[in-house]
């Protein structure tokens, strides 16, 4: 496997572009907009995504669908809201082993990730790549481990392409566990930035980050995933990473919101995507249809879309009654 497509200009995008040349790969980078492949191109850098770290030579950089085409492996790494009209144009290409690297969940159709590609490539066992993997980390090659999971084992064939000496993969089966991990910690992000924009401390980010992996674990078990998943990277791992770093787009969203901004006002001023944002619609949706108990989720949900007041929901989930500890 040497001829690599990644399909998304993010930093999560260009970070796999940047890791997967840095083996000697054939590695080709597709953006969505025109004008901004070449300005990549020309700066050798994507100073809206990943600003400061330099694009490779040998990463090629391209807007035309037909330059995707004839990978041996091709990682869709887009934001989970447009995921679905990208992968249309890629419907019928030899993309050879896919691989998502979306975090998310799709508003309406509620469907995952790995969901929505196999609407688009029937044919193919989709795998699915998570964990806590910040993307400037990886693109600087600090130490990260991820986790990379399918149903039939495909993963195990794909791991050698991306396994370096800073970068670790382990392999898993568990795709929906993955997945629900990888895309529900976004929300918990952002109610532990919340909790940073309000001025709490540490025993409230300790308690989200607890209860907040104990919703997850309800979620996906009812789904039908395994609870050892979420004790893992795409689970615990990833939770942490999102919830603690200052670099995790969620929790500066939800920081924002704690200091009294409003979303639609925040999403105004950046160009980068707030996945927890969507995903916590879609997540509130899965708690009812599943009948799952998710209050931290529900009122992320309703400061986001009912515009709550974040105050009033810390009151509301402080003086619930009262429960035994139980972890799922």
């Amino acid at each position: 496997m040497k001829k690599i497509s990644v399909i998304g200009d993010g930093g999560w995008g260009t970070a796999l572009a940047i890791l997967l040349n840095s083996k000697g790969l054939d590695v080709t980078l597709w953006s969505a907009f025109p004008e901004y492949a070449q300005e990549m191109r020309s700066k050798k850098e994507n100073v809206k995504f990943l600003k400061g770290i330099a694009l490779p030579d040998g990463v090629k950089i391209t807007c035309d669908t037909e330059d995707v085409s004839g990978a041996d492996v091709t990682f869709f790494a887009v934001p989970s809201e447009h995921l679905r009209k990208v992968a249309e144009k890629f419907r019928g290409r030899k993309l050879g082993a896919i691989v998502s690297a979306t975090k998310g969940i799709e508003n309406g159709s509620l469907k995952r990730a790995s969901e929505v590609l196999l609407e688009y490539f029937p044919k193919e066992e989709i795998s699915v790549l998570s964990g806590p993997s910040i993307s400037g980390e990886v693109a600087k090659g600090m130490p990260t481990a991820v986790v990379l999971a399918s149903s039939g084992g495909k993963c195990e064939d794909i791991r050698p392409v991306l396994m370096t000496e800073t970068f670790r993969v382990y392999t898993s089966q568990d795709v929906l566990g993955v997945e629900i991990g990888g895309s529900v910690k976004n929300v918990i992000a952002i109610a532990a930035g919340i909790s940073d924009g309000m001025g709490f401390g540490t025993n409230t980010k300790a308690g989200l980050l607890t209860r907040g992996l104990a919703e997850i674990t309800r979620l996906g078990v009812k789904m039908g995933a395994r609870s050892e998943t979420f004790r893992g990277l795409s689970g615990l791992g990833d939770l942490a990473t999102t919830c603690l770093s200052r670099q995790s787009r969620n929790r500066w969203f939800g920081e924002e919101i704690g200091r009294g901004r409003k979303a639609d006002d925040i999403k105004k001023t950046t160009e980068m995507a707030i996945e927890g944002e969507k995903t916590s619609l879609s997540v509130f949706q899965l708690s009812e249809k599943y009948s799952v108990d998710m209050p931290i989720s529900e009122k992320v949900y309703e400061i986001i879309y009912k515009k709550a007041d974040p105050a009033m929901a810390v009151k509301e989930l402080m003086t619930r009654g009262a429960k035994r500890e139980d972890y799922c």
